[in-house]
């Protein structure tokens, strides 16, 4: 049973929040549900170690030495907590890269006080850090932490250079982007009408001179923690709710034994399907955010469960897909003419992994194969219990205060906040995501660095139109359209200055996300002053921008989106460039360092991430399961440590720096 005073906010460093949520009622479960919940997280949480290499290759050894060094470094030294803030950066990161920027973190310690700290390790730890001796292993570190040029960004999106060669990832091995592309360019076939995924769940590497891929699969790469995977989803296929869900989790295995992205399909269409269960589950490669080509999924995972009451409202935006799709402002060759299998439901995590931890989505949409989407539909869902905790947390926060620009604003937002961003993040997942088609022979990937932000453009575009539509009040969405008018008001004040705190002075914007909520932004704020649409307002010395025009703002937005679902339609990858260059990337210097300061002022994190509930097996004299009972004690910290050494079976490989 959760506490009565339950903390959402557990503790801030550096600029993370950290955050629980709670999953409604769990206890009430049948204890055949909780098993099937207790092996599906399981499985969720196996696949950690993936995400970590995939993030850079040093990133495991550098976690086995950042343990070490935690743990015996002598608490009474003053320079210790120095050390511990990096050490939980690099654990929330999942890695040496900031989570949101991909910027190669820079530690506070010096090197005098790394080689000290390390001079603690014994000899038993030095070589179990793949080291003969303390030297080695200072220089090693230094090199990886201290030395700025190297491993600098995870992933590059500067059009002058080879996105392969400057991205840290570990997608790709002694490649360049002109061989990335001319191998993939090989092997498309542009006619397909049913294309996999190319490249989803490998790594390129160029051996003895040709490029192949390494596959993740039972017997390729990622062969221990992928078999173990396997092992706890076939325990969920034992005690799972009907035989869609056991037939979907036995197509997914099969995926994860043989690689075969023709299986992924098939698995993702069975998954679609499955739509009476109370537990569902992603489990995979399947975003290519951090691939600056956008071939490449990084491994993720999520368990939940169905919120009835709330699902039943947002399935009134999926009962009505058609309609939105034949209301879209966009050229009528690029809308679907049949829209089916959209589906959208309200959920409750239960277990986040890999790329959704600690960090968290608050809505999916998937699948991301186009030729999937337009046969058989997409399966939209969005995290009630993330959104709450994101809420509870950020009540008294003075955010909406000090970047509001009237009492009038203010008391918009407290009164229809929450339930307008709830809105907009079901349109944006089940309506938006799930809207348009591609022309024949455009592939989603044409548009390289930029698909993820035009993609994620496009879906914010559709909510933030069809949020002004009386078709929300006729489907009792909303009360009353000023809920509209909260959303605009967040969304532009988000765009052109809140989330800015997010950005390192003198930085651009890096994140598809942010690159995609200024972009819509700057481009309204631009091509509507002439008559005066948002007005940039001065007042006590700080900048406000102030909506003066609704039904104008929904009009650009209308515009806005019919120019990206082209873009995207026709695969026109220099338009993508221009719009996302020119509006999504360079930040005001001038207004940027306001934001900062004023954030400043606040003391809070601009980023935020989670602590997973524990779930605990309670067996009998006899060893037989009785219950599955649900803690949220951990501390984050505690969380983390017994992830390392519960859930790593990978091979740490020490590599040439």
């Amino acid at each position: 049973m959760m506490q009565k005073n339950f903390e959402y906010q557990v503790e801030q460093f550096a600029d993370i929040r950290i955050l629980r949520y709670t999953v409604p009622n769990f206890s009430e479960l049948s204890l055949k549900k909780k098993l099937y919940i207790y092996y599906l997280s399981e499985a969720a949480l196996w696949g950690r170690d993936i995400i970590w290499d995939q993030n850079n290759k040093h990133n495991l050894w550098l976690r086995n030495c950042l343990a070490s060094l935690y743990h015996c470094v002598n608490k009474n030294d003053s320079s210790r907590n120095k050390l511990e803030l990096f050490y939980k950066r690099v654990l929330f990161a999942n890695g040496i890269h900031h989570h949101y920027s991909t910027d190669k973190f820079q530690p506070d310690f010096t090197i005098d006080e790394l080689s000290n700290w390390i001079k603690d390790l014994s000899d038993e730890q030095i070589i179990a850090l793949s080291c003969d001796s303390v030297p080695e292993l200072t220089k090693r570190l230094t090199k990886l932490l201290f030395d700025v040029d190297y491993i600098s960004k995870r992933v590059c999106q500067d059009e002058d250079k080879d996105l392969i060669i400057h991205s840290a990832n570990n997608f790709y091995s002694e490649v360049s982007q002109e061989e990335v592309e001319s191998f993939y360019h090989s092997i498309i076939n542009k006619d397909d009408a049913k294309p996999i995924s190319y490249g989803l769940n490998s790594r390129l590497i160029k051996c003895n001179g040709s490029v192949k891929e390494e596959v993740y699969c039972a017997e390729g790469k990622y062969a221990a923690t992928i078999n173990k995977i396997i092992f706890w989803l076939k325990k969920a296929a034992e005690v799972c709710e009907n035989n869609q869900q056991k037939l979907l989790i036995e197509t997914l295995c099969e995926y994860y034994q043989t690689g075969d992205l023709s299986l992924f399909d098939a698995y993702s269409i069975e998954w679609l399907k499955e739509q009476f269960g109370e537990v569902d589950f992603i489990n995979g490669f399947i975003e290519v955010y951090g691939d600056p080509l956008g071939f490449k999924g990084t491994w993720e995972s999520l368990v939940n469960i169905i919120d009835k009451d709330e699902t039943t409202k947002a399935s009134l935006i999926s009962e009505n897909a058609q309609w939105f799709e034949n209301h879209s402002p966009v050229l009528e060759q690029h809308r679907k003419e049949e829209v089916s299998g959209v589906s959208m439901k309200v959920i409750s995590a239960i277990m986040l992994g890999g790329d959704c931890y600690p960090a968290s989505p608050l809505g999916i949409n998937l699948p991301n194969a186009e030729w999937i989407r337009e046969k058989h539909g997409s399966k939209s869902v969005s995290l009630q219990n993330i959104s709450k905790a994101y809420e509870m947390a950020s009540l008294s926060s003075g955010i909406i205060e000090e970047f509001a620009y009237s009492e009038e604003e203010i008391k918009l937002h407290k009164q229809y906040g929450a339930l307008a961003d709830n809105l907009h993040t079901h349109l944006h997942e089940c309506v938006g995501h799930g809207s348009g088609k591609l022309e024949p022979g455009v592939r989603s990937d044409d548009l390289k660095a930029y698909g993820s932000v035009i993609e994620e453009t496009r879906a914010d575009l559709f909510g933030l139109y069809f949020m002004a539509d009386k078709k929300m009040m006729e489907l009792n969405l909303v009360s009353h359209m000023d809920v509209c008018k909260a959303q605009y008001n967040a969304y532009i004040r988000n765009g052109m200055m809140v989330q800015l705190a997010r950005i390192t002075k003198d930085a651009n914007i890096e994140q598809a996300h942010m690159r995609n909520r200024q972009l819509i932004s700057s481009w309204v704020f631009e091509h509507g002053q002439q008559t005066n649409v948002i007005e940039k307002v001065r007042k006590d010395n700080k900048t406000y921008f102030v909506i003066k025009d609704f039904k104008a703002l929904r009009h650009l937005f209308g515009t806005l989106l019919k120019e990206v679902q082209r873009i995207k339609s026709q695969g026109d990858y220099e338009a993508a460039k221009q719009l996302v260059e020119t509006y999504g990337v360079k930040v005001d210097v001038e207004l940027h360092n306001e934001v900062l300061e004023r954030y400043a002022k606040l003391n809070i994190a601009p980023y935020s991430g989670f602590i997973n509930p524990k779930l605990l097996l309670v067996k009998d004299e006899s060893e037989q399961i009785t219950d599955v009972k649900i803690s949220y004690e951990e501390s984050f910290i505690e969380q983390m440590q017994r992830y390392n050494n519960d859930y790593s079976v990978e091979s740490v490989g020490i590599y040439e720096l």
